[in-house]
């Protein structure tokens, strides 16, 4: 049976190979990773940020060894959501999993359709996670729905379905502890939006197992009308008798870090700022994580706000001697520093190229929304497809395309290229390169009659709902066509290309601190040598919390014909 399985599948060979795309040979791959920023200097220091990409609000904790560290940020309506990264000495990062793997609230099936549909900056804000009676937990507030929590013996393995701890609006950035008589508080922050108020904090008491509150909540610290306005996103630890939690305050960019303590859960807090800008360049150090490793060391992991970039993540030693922690350099953020003690010397970073030669694709990709099969999968040839999306005809734009294949941006300056084929059946279909966020450019292959366009769609303020701009870039013969009589399709291999760089004047203040306004330059080429500008520059701009993100983009405009799709084989990120 199995022989002529064989047989059959040799016999086929020949059909199979003029029908789908053929991926570039793997010795034609570089498969090497190419890192465009990497903090670890070798010589035992380090650069911040520690991770130059955006994981706003980061989490840390510490695993029972003492020599693995997991950390978590916040996802919004992105899925995979609640990343988790790994690292043995807190410079040097992996993506490692998802804590919610491909559908946001998982389980529930009101929440579940709801998050069908882009949500941008709504879903999971400010998580935590902890280590507690040999599991991981994770808390975050979902504004709109309550406070949830997710947890797992291995972080490497499976999560357990969101789990409502709290219902209702307003909720957010919350964080357990579990005492030493194994009684559990849990502290969170408030969002204006949908509270009406903000800049306290709460503390209340839930049961032994965090599952659900069985106090009422008290508040512990108010910055109306002080310098501490904007107080959000507290973690909560205890530490020689004292209570504390670490928070931000003073708003985003230009914040700064507070820490407070108290001999009772429910306060009263005495506080003081521990990191703030001072004399650096580094705006905004706050929010983040401490942790006390095995060897007695203090580090805080924080982010600083770097707007079309997103919050990227910036390490800091943290002083005790005066009992208060102190971070940085006397409340200065460091830029560079000696690493902490660690007996690993392994040197990586998050994912950032994808060859697409598994049956898994990377995991630095997200989608905008729950994922569905029919957005794409992986193939068996060595790519990755994403078929088109049905546009409603009321769509003006992309902002609520949900099957766009995006990650995160990982420097300051970088070159994107990918090799990709666009299958189409019918007029209208279109896929190609983006970077999204509230504005957008993206470099698109598209169908008319029996060609197809190269188009440069960009739209400013996409959330607004205002309509794409289309420039016309080229007009392009297929590069096959399917020699069928049933639904045929014509094909387009080209090679895409988008470049972020800083204007010289953002250059010259950059210097590891805000970076001012990045441009996006894109080209194309047939045979992956020669390229050729398209259009104009774009100038790069943060989604709704998030920062821009490139990837993959597939839509059509009818609702009535068959999918088209693309066809990644390949995409690599340069300096």
């Amino acid at each position: 049976m199995k022989r002529k399985a064989i047989l059959f599948a040799v016999l086929a060979l020949p059909l199979l190979v003029s029908a789908q795309y053929n991926a570039t040979p793997h010795s034609d791959q570089k498969s090497e990773k190419s890192q465009v920023w990497t903090p670890d200097n070798g010589d035992g220091t380090y650069t911040n940020p520690v991770i130059n990409a955006d994981y706003s609000d980061p989490d840390v904790c510490v695993g029972p060894t003492g020599e693995d560290y997991y950390m978590t940020a916040s996802s919004f309506q992105c899925i995979p959501g609640l990343p988790i990264l790994h690292s043995k000495d807190l410079v040097n990062w992996e993506i490692i999993n998802y804590a919610i793997k491909d559908k946001l609230y998982a389980g529930n099936c009101k929440l579940i359709e709801h998050f069908n549909t882009p949500q941008h900056g709504n879903g999971v804000w400010a998580p935590s996670i902890r280590y507690h009676n040999g599991e991981y937990y994770i808390y975050w507030g979902d504004p709109d729905f309550g406070v949830y929590m997710v947890k797992a013996s291995d972080p490497a393995g499976e999560w357990s379905d969101p789990l409502c701890v709290i219902p209702g609006k307003g909720y957010i950035d919350t964080t357990p502890l579990w005492d030493d008589d194994g009684r559990c508080y849990l502290v969170n922050g408030w969002a204006n939006s949908r509270a009406k108020y903000a800049s306290v904090l709460t503390v209340r008491e839930l049961s032994a197992d965090g599952t659900k509150p069985i106090g009422q909540p008290v508040i512990v610290f108010d910055g109306n009308g002080t310098e501490n306005r904007t107080c959000e996103g507290p973690k909560f630890y205890k530490r020689d008798g004292w209570y504390w939690i670490m928070c931000p305050a003073g708003g985003v960019p230009e914040g700064f870090q507070l820490a407070m303590r108290s001999k009772s859960p429910y306060g009263p807090y005495e506080h003081k700022i521990v990191l703030q800008q001072g004399k650096t360049n580094i705006n905004g150090p706050h929010q983040g994580g401490w942790v006390h490793t095995k060897y007695g060391e203090d580090w805080f992991l924080h982010f600083q706000d770097k707007e079309a970039y997103g919050r990227v993540v910036h390490l800091n030693p943290v002083d005790w001697s005066t009992g208060w922690p102190i971070m940085g350099k006397k409340g200065e953020p460091v830029t560079t520093y000696k690493k902490p003690k660690s007996s690993s010397t392994t040197i990586i970073n998050p994912a950032e190229n994808d060859e697409f030669n598994t049956p898994t694709i990377g995991k630095q990709w997200q989608w905008q929304a729950n994922y569905d099969e029919k957005f794409g999968v992986p193939t068996a040839f060595g790519t990755m497809r994403i078929y088109t999306y049905k546009q409603p005809q009321t769509e003006k734009n992309l902002w609520l395309v949900p099957n766009m294949l995006l990650q995160k941006t990982p420097a300051d300056e970088f070159t994107v290229t990918t090799k990709v084929r666009f299958t189409s059946k019918a007029d209208g279909q279109m896929g190609g390169l983006i970077m999204m966020g509230h504005n957008y450019g993206a470099l698109v292959v598209k169908r008319v009659g029996k060609e197809f366009q190269l188009l440069l769609l960009t739209c400013k303020d996409a959330d607004r709902g205002n309509a794409q701009q289309e420039e016309l870039i080229a007009t392009l013969k297929p590069t096959t066509e399917d020699k069928i009589s049933y639904k045929p399709g014509i094909h387009e291999d080209i090679y895409l290309r988008l470049r972020v760089e800083l204007p010289n004047k953002d250059k010259l203040k950059h210097r590891g601190g805000f970076t001012g306004k990045p441009l996006v330059y894109y080209s194309y080429s047939t045979d992956g040598k020669r390229f050729t500008p398209c259009g104009k520059p774009m100038e790069m701009r943060q989604g709704k919390w998030i920062g821009a993100k490139f990837g993959f983009v597939s839509v059509e405009s009818s609702e009535k014909t068959d999918r088209g799709w693309i066809e990644a084989d390949w995409i690599r990120i340069t300096k």
